[in-house]
């Protein structure tokens, strides 16, 4: 270890030099844009950049059908109303969660209700979707969070029991796998982001994965301002809109895809050795890793420190791994139903007919508030794309840390 003094009371950090920059880019990727550009053929009716995207996404992570849109939050709206959302439906989503999941829910004009996540494995806990379950459930929104599969057998047996659509948020799950299926193939439908910060990106974009054929014709007429495959090109069947993906995003997907697969082993293999390493310390407990779980997409390397445990708080301990050159956050400061805009019901013109029968302040989801209060740590996924050598040097700055934990609260204190 190179300086047993913390960083943050002037010793020397363990890391002076940065990780892995996002996102990750060269020549092909230059030699693809300029392929569309020159094409002509800017948009996705008459190029074929996203088609073929499309295609080998879909087949990537074994479905039938991929659509391209604009964004992960339009895939997952668009998908609900092509499960025939209709208003006031509700739709069961986990609070640890970005906005999105739930935002769509609303402007589907259906009412999200929130399912606490299992403390251990930050993801929806299939108890409590099933207590959360009213005559008015349509759809279950499960959430693959930081890149971990949720348990889909549970979900899905209960789903078929009540008849429900599951929908999965798998905008942090470009390549994981449950029981070694693919993230997006085992629900009704699937959900990927292509923001800047996923796993796989073109700065923005989504796109919806099925094996559903009804499912798919759907969310492609929904997407292309509802027209049909026999329909004349003005003819419109029905209330949708234009979120196609276009063709410069589709020639950055296409080249970034054909890194996605080494990128992934990369992130599991280092996110697995990074756990072992840290959860020998007292008071840390990475991200619990199920054995159906057979690969994780590491969008986020997540853990819970529990001060107590640990000798210091959570605020203290990742103002200290900064110091140390480990770039960390707390994550989420609030559980997401309790957001301003749920709390105030700030739903605009969605709802307006029950929104005085809703009141999220009675939410109750514990788990989430703890970790959120103060128990959760994220590492970023691009931190993950290097060498073994890159994981050591985070798992001696939490060492570090630990050992000197009494200074740190100390200085916490003073």
């Amino acid at each position: 270890m190179k300086s047993s003094k913390l960083a943050i009371l002037g010793g020397s950090p363990i890391r002076p030099r940065p990780f892995t920059q996002w996102p990750v880019f060269g020549k092909a990727d230059e030699r693809c844009l300029l392929r569309a550009l020159r094409s002509g053929k800017w948009g996705k009716l008459n190029g074929a950049e996203v088609a073929e995207f499309e295609r080998r996404f879909a087949a990537m992570h074994d479905c039938r059908h991929g659509i391209g849109v604009v964004n992960g939050t339009v895939s997952l709206r668009l998908g609900l109303m092509a499960a025939g959302l209709e208003s006031g439906d509700e739709v069961i989503v986990p609070p640890y969660t970005f906005y999105s999941t739930a935002s769509a829910v609303i402007e589907a004009n259906g009412v999200p209700v929130f399912a606490d996540i299992d403390l251990n494995t930050f993801n929806l806990d299939p108890a409590a979707v099933e207590a959360a379950i009213t005559p008015r459930t349509r759809a279950i929104i499960p959430v693959h969070f930081a890149g971990q599969p949720v348990d889909m057998t549970a979900l899905m047996k209960l789903a078929k029991k009540r008849n429900l659509t599951v929908i999965e948020d798998a905008a942090h799950a470009h390549g994981a796998s449950f029981k070694n299926r693919p993230a997006g193939s085992l629900g009704h439908l699937g959900s990927f982001s292509f923001q800047s910060s996923k796993n796989l990106t073109s700065g923005e974009g989504g796109i919806i994965t099925t094996n559903d054929d009804d499912l798919a014709e759907r969310c492609r007429s929904l997407h292309n301002c509802g027209r049909i495959p026999t329909g004349a090109w003005y003819e419109h069947h029905l209330l949708a809109g234009n979120y196609r993906l276009g063709e410069f995003q589709g020639a950055v997907l296409n080249s970034q895809l054909d890194r996605l697969e080494t990128q992934t082993k990369i992130r599991d293999r280092n996110g697995q050795y990074l756990a072992s390493r840290i959860k020998q310390l007292p008071g840390i407990h990475p991200q619990l890793r199920p054995a159906s779980c057979t690969r994780h997409s590491y969008h986020l390397f997540m853990l819970r420190v529990n001060g107590k445990e640990f000798g210091a708080s959570r605020a203290t301990v990742i103002k200290a791994l900064q110091a140390e050159g480990i770039p960390c956050s707390g994550g989420y400061a609030i559980s997401l139903h309790r957001q301003p805009m749920f709390l105030n019901k700030a739903f605009g013109p969605y709802l307006s007919a029950i929104r005085g029968k809703l009141d999220y302040r009675k939410t109750h989801c514990p788990n989430s508030d703890l970790i959120c209060r103060e128990q959760c740590i994220w590492i970023e996924q691009s931190t993950f794309l290097g060498p073994r050598a890159d994981m050591e040097d985070i798992a001696d700055a939490f060492e570090k840390v630990y050992e000197n934990r009494s200074e740190l609260a100390g200085k916490a204190n003073g």
